[in-house]
């Protein structure tokens, strides 16, 4: 297999047509969370039962013990007795139950759980989660159950393809059984940026305050915008912030560049274009803004015109069939010069 072949690109367009900008717009809902509506993490400990011989590898309590003493545990629960030197695990697995539900869930509501291996099982698959009690903190009082058959992600059918079968989701496996604490809506509503900016946040301002009237919004930082909701839209806040999160504007795209040094894929955002300067990396020399623009056939030799997107020059470093890892270092030092004006962000 060549090295072009197993090189994967795939690059995002920074240059947009002005139709295809508005196309862009997002509502406010989209790029911002209410001072209420910060999920509730629940956590708990739990066991997957059922498995076929692939769970914790344990004998009469050595290496991983606390699955032993969890089914103990939860045998004697039901008035069964049965020494931990007697118990083999091999279908049954310790696993870490984490979820998130809204604040605005009311018991009897449910919610996706992802359960975790904590020991050495090989595989969860056709597991099922032991009613697991879950709560904001190891200290606290449960305010939900887990339970129900696990969903364990397949390698998609390739031979290439690699699954995780020590993790699991369950859809629909949480169960809310005690209130949450509910936000107030009677003090100042605040909406707080999902990727704080500073111009984004000014946006958003002025565009609430072109629907609401001035005044109505302000900019606290680049992470918040305060409101003051007056006459009608105080009488009913609930109503006033549903209709701010139907408002659009157009966010500032971040000129960034991220690189995976391993798969090679590139994905560039916002209007990235790179100026003259010349690289050298091993074998390879990059010249951009050469005034003979254009290559001159030398192998490892690449000219291309000043200006120049970032979808030009990955094109022509795939091109040659340059690696990943050179790739990546080829834009860290365009960054570094100053000829690509924006974050180059290697994973």
């Amino acid at each position: 297999m060549t090295r072009s072949r197993w090189l994967v690109w795939l690059v995002a367009a920074a240059v947009l047509s002005p139709g295809a900008v508005r196309a862009q717009d997002a509502r406010i809902r989209d790029l911002t969370v209410s001072g209420g509506d910060i999920p509730v993490r629940l956590m708990g400990y739990g066991l997957v039962v059922g498995l076929d011989g692939t769970g914790d590898r344990v004998v009469g309590g050595f290496s991983a013990g606390h699955t032993v003493r969890s089914v103990a545990n939860l045998l004697r629960r039901f008035d069964v007795e049965v020494p931990e030197q007697m118990l083999r695990t091999r279908n049954v697995a310790a696993v870490l139950v984490t979820a998130e539900a809204s604040p605005w869930l009311r018991p009897g509501g449910r919610f996706e759980v992802h359960v975790s291996s904590l020991g050495d099982a090989a595989s969860l698959r056709g597991g099922v989660l032991w009613m697991t009690p879950l709560s904001t903190a190891p200290d606290q009082i449960p305010v939900a159950t887990a339970q129900g058959a696990l969903v364990v992600a397949s390698g998609g059918g390739s031979r290439t393809a690699y699954a995780v079968e020590t993790t699991g989701t369950l859809p629909s496996g949480g169960l809310l059984e005690q209130p949450l604490p509910s936000p107030d809506y009677s003090t100042a509503p605040v909406l707080y940026l999902r990727q704080p900016d500073l111009g984004a946040a000014a946006l958003i301002a002025a565009a609430v305050n072109a629907e609401l009237g001035e005044g109505t919004a302000a900019v606290e930082d680049p992470g918040a915008v305060s409101l003051t909701l007056n006459g009608e839209a105080a009488s009913s806040p609930a109503a006033s912030l549903a209709r701010i999160g139907e408002i659009r504007v157009q966010p500032p795209r971040a000129s960034v560049v991220i690189i995976d040094a391993r798969a090679g894929t590139l994905v560039a955002g916002g209007d990235v274009r790179v100026g003259e300067a010349v690289v050298s990396h091993g074998g390879l020399t990059l010249s951009i803004g050469s005034p003979s623009g254009g290559g001159e056939g030398v192998p490892g030799d690449l000219r291309m015109d000043a200006g120049a997107s970032v979808q030009d020059v990955a094109a022509a470093l795939h091109g040659v069939a340059a690696p990943p890892q050179t790739v990546a270092a080829v834009f860290e030092a365009l960054r570094q010069v100053g000829a690509l004006p924006a974050q180059v962000v290697i994973r």
